[in-house]
């Protein structure tokens, strides 16, 4: 066997159903799950309309490339999103189609990362906390993961500057993920230019996660991507840039397993090559039910609505008891919990019935502790009556129960500065 596989950390749900093993919620009280994030909105009828109507090819073979009516779709709307001139992005070879960012993820770090150049480890750089297949795919790669600290001032944006040349030595690839898992953070123009400059002056390529890319609270400000990074900041060509979209959260088709990848061409026609042993193409009803979908926009403004409404009716009742805000993108809260994290997550399912993630889970012990530690990971993926719900029995917990477990005074307000309940 690959001797790799043995340093695979367990999947923050396996530690996750540990820690919670024999634990009940109390009689009569239905569970609510927060824990993962796995879109529970109504699909886009047109997806499912053009899956139905051409199912006939699901008796035919796909093409790895795609067909070009889907790579046309999807550099569309790349271009419309991020402003992208015409040609800037070509359908013919800067875009395929994946079986979803995670899977499109693992395989590109496979892909790109050179082993057993001598004199050096070979590293994939990441944010820390993270999305554990970053970890992994970098593992199984046969490199170290090199874990970028936070900004103390900004939490989840990682502090490349924090890291000196040495660091950065045998480093092949730079993963960012703007929005952040789980923190929300979005990477600003300049963060943009230091990555650039930074995977210039080491060789580094950047694979950008975006899959939380058209969650956000503000119609008039979606989140700069690489790709609207590139062309702001005149990096033609998006050179050493990749993206990775998904329509998992886009459009609540998270079944569907379809996302694309787009960017430097020479990046993609060797990852084509890649893929093309690699046996994940894409069938033919999926890229004619995502064509549809990254064709329309309507069903989307309706998703971020949905979304907008969880986060102020959800933050409302959370006022004044966690440490918590709005975040800039995606699904999730990140809220301080001022105690153990794997504690709160025990005590929380035993008296609300409500699962959520230890922040913990989803980070690595670094000179600065472990990132994630003292939060949870809160996924607002649910019906709204059922996201309002847990966030009362939230309340009633840290206001009650965890405020008696930590000795610790009443609420105080998410805004102060003194230490919440």
């Amino acid at each position: 066997m690959n001797p790799d596989l043995q340093r695979l950390h367990p999947y923050p749900f396996e530690r996750l159903s540990a820690l919670l093993a024999g634990i009940e919620p109390p009689a009569g009280v239905p569970g609510i799950a927060l824990h993962i994030g796995e879109p529970r909105h109504a699909a886009p009828a047109l997806a499912l309309d053009a899956l139905w109507q051409h199912r006939d090819g699901y008796s035919k073979y796909p093409k790895t490339a795609g067909e070009p009516w889907f790579r046309e779709a999807a550099a569309g709307w790349l271009c419309r999103r991020y402003g992208l001139a015409t040609g800037e992005l070509r359908a013919s070879d800067g875009v395929l189609p994946v079986n979803g960012s995670r899977e499109a993820l693992f395989a590109f770090t496979q892909c790109v990362v050179a082993r057993g150049l001598p004199g050096t480890a070979v590293r994939v750089a990441m944010p820390n906390p993270f999305y554990q297949i970053y970890e992994g795919s970098a593992l199984l790669a046969g490199a170290e993961p090199l874990f970028l600290p936070e900004l103390r001032e900004r939490p989840g944006i990682s502090d490349i500057a924090a890291l000196d040349d040495r660091d950065w030595q045998g480093c092949q690839m730079l993963i960012v993920c703007s929005p952040g898992n789980p923190s929300g953070a979005v990477l600003e123009l300049d963060d943009w230019a230091d990555l650039f400059a930074l995977a210039d002056r080491h060789d580094l390529v950047i694979a950008s996660d975006e899959c939380y890319s058209e969650l956000y609270p503000d119609e008039s400000t979606p989140p700069l991507g690489v790709l609207g990074a590139c062309r702001a900041l005149g990096r033609a060509g998006f050179r050493r840039c990749v993206a990775f979209h998904s329509l998992s959260k886009r459009s609540s088709l998270p079944g569907l397993r379809s996302g694309l990848v787009s960017g430097d061409p020479a990046l993609l026609r060797d990852f084509l090559l890649y893929r093309t042993y690699h046996g994940s193409a894409m069938p033919l009803p999926h890229q004619h039910a995502s064509a549809a979908a990254w064709s329309d926009e309507t069903h989307v403004i309706a998703n971020r609505e949905l979304y907008r409404r969880k986060f102020e009716a959800v933050l409302a009742e959370l006022d004044g008891c966690l440490e918590v805000s709005q975040p800039a993108g995606g699904f999730y809260l990140w809220p301080r919990v001022h105690g153990d994290d794997t504690a709160f997550t025990r005590e929380l399912l035993r008296s609300e019935g409500v699962s959520v993630l230890p922040g913990s889970f989803l980070g690595r012990d670094g000179p600065r502790g472990n990132p994630g530690a003292g939060r949870v990971r809160i996924a607002l993926v649910g019906e709204f009556e059922e996201s309002v719900e847990a966030a009362r029995r939230i309340r009633r917990f840290v206001t009650t129960r965890w405020s008696t477990l930590r000795g610790t005074a009443g609420p105080a307000s998410r805004r102060a500065a003194e230490p919440f309940c």
